[in-house]
């Protein structure tokens, strides 16, 4: 935990936690909704999942994933998604909370002890202004040209942060060097390269448009040439850097991430106008991807915003310019179409202008109206497929069938593909779906003897295949789950069971990961100790976790803890009194009815005659387990 000028105070660990709401700072990356119980869920951001199992605990200020262990509070939340160390996590949400924190064994020395992450973003931010400053400027009058003839007014620049990177060698660098960062952290951030006497811009004489990651902060820059004398690509974007990565990177997502989660739909466009334009016409879901094709990161992205599951479905609509090349990108992004659970769309216009050529001829309304005319993405991919054939011949239409069949036959939903073999059918004009079928069913063959069927290209490749997360399987038996729900009330309401619950013995538990939680709150003082629970209570118990030994177990505690500090208890919150005394009951009744099947099971091993006195004995006590049970069972059910 220490920083380059000490470590930070706990004081002030203490109130970055108290000023970071988890809820707010996970809902940042991922759309969370209401779970009952005072919990929310959403798509865990660090495996793949179809069914939301990620909870967060707002109140106790914890999250916990139930398919893949993950859990922990607000800076642990920080510290995976962002990958960042401890001390840098802090300085993340100080920032993000308005708090200048204290170093101690060395003080504070602005600059100096922040993070690396933290440095390159207030760079990043610093250079934004500076290019946004300079759009004003004469020079920028090329700049200003271009978005006044896409349609953009100097509101809508300033809206999206665009500016102009001045034509020189070293404006940024100079600028931000004297504002105290260093040569090596503007190369380390892609703002500048070597030069031979130090560093040099990177952007020079173009117009700058910032890209930001889901919270807002700008990572990087996409520049468009402007300039006759610039001998580089049209767009020019940020290297890869420790904050920018492209192939996860969608422009406009910090604008758009409210409105795709409230609306249930995802315009994917091709640039950074696009999303300028279709923001402006009223699409404000529109984001896009920089410098890079569509692809499996931007669809994880897209599925937290979208909480992409079968409850709540969803659009994503992709626009393409109408050429060949517009083409072959939605053809790209139907192989990855499958992994949503979301309906997948294309809209593409006719005449072939992107939005923001279609806002500024025909206006707002018409990129509305595109993106309403949106069609399935199976039924393009298959008529884009069609188009290259000659259907007025019967060599062409069934050499469109043979083109067709593998993306029919790669439909995994037996109801929509065979929707789809009766509209290939009608479309080709043959009247005849048998014969579709079965011209399906035979190019699938030979493309699997092949080697080349949709289900084999990772094979191909020699890729190994994905393995799905495995998710906690609720426990079927139901004195584990009685167990559970006796050991979640004792970190999350340990009032509710008092003294009564640390009399009942690890022996009360049966499996192991049980026994050793129940181990770890004794150890804590016991329920006793825990008072009314919530966050001080969690934290003493993490504590203790963190000071206990996995033994030979390797049964990890503080997971265990975070989990059961998360999972949500099956009573509604006005019963909760009462839902305690009734598994303290119920789970002592268990623990009395194992020991009844013993003393019986004894009992029966014995000879009445020759055993006489030991039979009385446990006679007496097989009665008077009974007679506990009996009382047991009344007040769990009285409860």
């Amino acid at each position: 935990m220490a920083g380059r000028s000490g470590r930070i105070s706990d004081e002030d660990i203490a109130l970055v936690r108290e000023r970071s709401p988890i809820a707010d700072v996970v809902g940042e990356h991922i759309q969370l909704r209401n779970a009952g119980g005072g919990n929310l869920k959403g798509l865990c951001p660090f495996h793949d999942e179809k069914s939301p199992s990620f909870n967060v605990t707002p109140a106790r200020g914890y999250y916990y994933c139930f398919g893949c262990a993950e859990g922990g509070d607000v800076i642990t939340f920080v510290r995976k998604i962002e990958n960042l160390t401890f001390t840098e996590a802090v300085e993340r949400l100080a920032q993000r909370a308005g708090i200048q924190l204290r170093y101690e064994q060395g003080g504070y020395v602005p600059g100096r002890e922040q993070g690396e992450r933290l440095r390159l973003i207030e760079a990043h931010r610093a250079a934004a202004e500076f290019y946004a400053e300079r759009l004003s400027a004469p020079e920028a009058a090329p700049g200003r040209r271009f978005l006044s003839e896409r349609g953009f007014e100097r509101a809508d620049a300033e809206r999206f942060g665009v500016g102009y990177a001045p034509n020189e060698w070293e404006a940024l660098s100079r600028h931000l060097m004297g504002r105290g960062f260093t040569s090596q952290e503007l190369i380390k951030g892609g703002l500048a390269r070597e030069g031979r006497r130090g560093p040099v811009d990177r952007f020079r004489g173009r117009l700058i448009w910032p890209i930001r990651d889901i919270t807002g902060d700008v990572i990087g820059f996409g520049a468009r040439k402007l300039l006759d004398s610039d001998d580089g690509p049209k767009y020019l974007n940020t290297p890869e850097s420790p904050i920018y990565h492209k192939s996860s990177v969608l422009y406009g997502v910090d604008l758009a991430k409210r409105e795709i989660a409230k609306r249930s739909q995802a315009v994917i466009v091709e640039g950074y106008t696009d999303v300028m334009a279709c923001h402006l016409a009223g699409v404000p879901t529109a984001v896009a991807t920089c410098g890079t094709s569509f692809g499996e990161d931007h669809i994880k992205v897209l599925r937290r915003l979208l909480l992409d599951q079968a409850e709540f479905r969803g659009e994503v609509i992709f626009t393409f310019d109408g050429d060949s090349a517009g083409q072959k990108a939605a053809l790209r992004a139907f192989q990855d179409e499958q992994k949503f659970v979301t309906q997948t769309f294309v809209a593409v216009q006719p005449d072939g202008l992107d939005p923001c050529d279609l806002r500024v001829k025909q206006g707002d309304g018409a990129v509305r109206d595109l993106i309403a005319s949106r069609e399935p993405l199976f039924a393009f991919a298959i008529r884009s497929t069609l188009s290259r054939y000659d259907l007025n011949t019967n060599e062409g239409r069934l050499a469109a069938l043979d083109a067709a069949a593998p993306i029919v036959a790669s439909i995994k939903d037996p109801g929509l593909r065979k929707t789809y073999v009766v509209d290939l059918d009608r479309w080709l004009g043959f009247i005849d779906e048998g014969f579709v079928i079965q011209r399906v069913q035979q190019v699938v063959g030979r493309t699997q003897e092949g080697g080349h069927a949709p289900g084999r290209r990772q094979a191909a490749r020699g890729a190994a295949p994905a393995r799905p997360a495995q998710a906690r399987q609720e426990p079927l038996d139901p004195a584990v789950r009685l167990e559970a729900e006796a050991l979640k009330l004792a970190v999350q309401r340990p009032a509710l069971l008092g003294p009564e619950f640390d009399a009942l013995g690890a022996a009360t538990f049966t499996l192991p990961e049980h026994v050793a939680l129940y181990e770890l709150i004794v150890a804590a003082g016991g329920t006793v100790a825990g008072g009314p629970g919530g966050r001080e209570w969690v934290d003493r118990l993490l504590e203790q976790a963190d000071a206990a030994s996995p033994g030979e177990t390797g049964i990890d505690l503080t997971s265990l803890v975070t989990r059961f500090a998360v999972e949500a208890v099956r009573a509604d919150v006005n019963i909760e009194e009462r839902y305690g005394a009734a598994v303290l009951a119920k789970i002592q009744e268990v623990a009395v009815g194992r020991a009844v099947a013993q003393v019986k099971s004894r009992l029966q091993r014995l000879n009445p005659v020759e055993e006489q006195q030991e039979y009385n004995r446990l006679f007496g006590e097989l009665v008077a387990l009974e007679q506990q049970r009996r009382v047991l069972r009344e007040r769990a059910s009285g409860a």
